[in-house]
């Protein structure tokens, strides 16, 4: 789709979510789902992004289960766009990457923008918990560990690129 990053022979989960919501734009594409977005036309006009591009990543999304297509209008025929199961799943990302802008791009300045924690009313500050055990998880508490024979990211998500996704 554009770029010219491989990560084809990596064995990496985060290199596999890059090769899904990795490209310019696409997690602006699923922000804007998750507040409501569903048409083509809302998001070209509130990011302003490209027709060919926002068309690509659209194709991209629905092609890796994130987004799935629901017909509206037979004519003439349009899609509207809705997260799937495995899109909504993204919903932590999103709040991550939201509260990490705040903190190191935007700093003392006011992004603007805040997500409050319905249930008690302040502004939501995520913190990740184990599964498990409840405990909040800080990075030193966490442990690489590597499997041998490990998959890489081609082997299971085999790369399904057209001359148009290229192009865009």
């Amino acid at each position: 789709m554009g770029r010219t990053a491989d990560y084809s022979k990596q064995s990496c989960s985060i290199a596999a979510t890059l090769e899904v919501i990795g490209d310019p734009w696409t997690l602006l594409v699923i922000r804007d789902a998750f507040q409501g977005l569903t048409r083509f036309e809302q998001w070209q006009e509130r990011l302003g992004v490209a027709r060919n591009v926002l068309a690509a990543r659209l194709k991209t999304l629905v092609q890796h289960g994130v987004l799935e297509p629901r017909l509206y209008s037979e004519r003439p025929p349009r899609n509207e766009y809705v997260l799937t199961a495995k899109g909504k799943d993204l919903s932590a990302v999103l709040v991550t990457l939201h509260a990490w802008g705040n903190k190191h791009v935007y700093g003392d300045t006011d992004s603007g923008v805040d997500l409050v924690h319905k249930t008690c009313g302040h502004t939501l500050n995520p913190r990740i918990a184990c599964a498990h055990c409840e405990e909040i998880v800080k990075g030193r508490d966490i442990v690489l560990t590597r499997k041998a024979n490990r998959p890489t990211v081609g082997d299971v998500m085999p790369r399904d690129v057209t001359a148009d996704e290229e192009a865009a």
